[in-house]
C-alpha cells in the first residue's frame, strides 16, 4: 500500500502539522475513529480522524459506510456547498473507511505525550497569519521602487516639453514682428494716395488762375 499523507491538527494551539506514514498502519479504519499515536510513530499521542480524500481528490462522507466511492444526495457537509436551504445534490464522495485508494487523512490530537509533536516531526508548519503577513511585507518593499520608477518617468517626458517649446516661442516671436510690420504698409499707403491727390488740386488751382 502507497504512503498516506496526514496533517495533524493540535486544536489547543489551532497549529497544523504534516506527516508522512505507511498506508497499511492506517488501513481498515474509520472517520471519528480513535487510533493510538504509536500507529504513525507518535508515542503516548492518542488522535482522532476527522476526514480525509482519495486519489482522485474527493472528500471521504462519515455517514457513507465502506470504502468505496459512491453519487449520493447531500444537503450539508463536506463535498457540497449550497447557498439555499431545502436544496439537495448529488455528488460524488468517497467511504468513511480508509482503504488502498486513500492518499491523505487529517486528524485531531486528543491526548498529548510526553515529548512536543514540534520535537518529534520536526519544522512546525507555519499558521495562516503567518502566511497571511508575509506578503503584505513584500508589498511593502515593493512600493518605494515603483515611486522612484515613477519619478524617473516624469522626468524624461518633462525634458522634451522643454525642447519642444523653445521653437514655438520663436514661431510667435516672428507671428508678432509680421503683423506689426503689416500695419505700418497699410498705414504708409493711404498718405502717399493723399499727398498725390493734394498735388493735383494745387495744380488744377494753379492751372485756373493762370487762365
Amino acid at each position: 500500500m502507497a504512503e498516506i499523507k496526514l496533517t495533524i491538527n493540535d486544536p489547543k494551539t489551532g497549529k497544523s502539522y504534516k506527516h508522512i506514514t505507511e498506508g497499511s498502519s492506517l488501513r481498515g479504519k474509520k472517520l471519528k475513529e480513535k487510533i493510538s499515536g504509536d500507529l504513525i510513530g507518535l508515542k503516548g499521542y492518542e488522535l482522532e480522524i476527522t476526514g480525509g480524500s482519495d486519489k482522485a481528490g474527493f472528500p471521504m462522507r462519515f455517514d457513507l459506510p465502506g470504502p468505496q466511492r459512491k453519487k449520493i444526495l447531500l444537503t450539508k457537509g463536506p463535498g457540497v456547498k449550497l447557498k439555499r436551504k431545502g436544496i439537495r445534490k448529488r455528488k460524488t464522495v468517497a467511504g468513511n473507511e480508509i482503504s488502498k485508494d486513500t492518499v491523505q487523512v487529517n486528524l485531531k490530537i486528543l491526548k498529548v505525550g510526553a515529548k512536543k509533536i514540534e520535537d518529534i516531526l520536526g519544522k512546525k508548519e507555519e499558521t495562516p497569519k503567518e502566511k497571511a503577513e508575509e506578503p503584505k511585507k513584500e508589498k511593502k518593499e515593493e512600493t518605494p521602487k515603483e515611486e522612484v520608477k515613477e519619478g524617473k518617468k516624469e522626468e524624461k517626458k518633462e525634458e522634451p516639453k522643454e525642447k519642444e517649446e523653445t521653437p514655438k516661442e520663436e514661431v510667435k516671436e516672428e507671428k508678432k514682428e509680421e503683423k506689426k510690420e503689416e500695419p505700418k504698409e497699410k498705414e504708409e499707403t493711404p498718405k502717399e494716395e493723399v499727398k498725390e491727390e493734394k498735388k493735383e488740386e494745387k495744380q488744377e488751382t494753379q492751372g485756373e488762375k493762370k487762365e
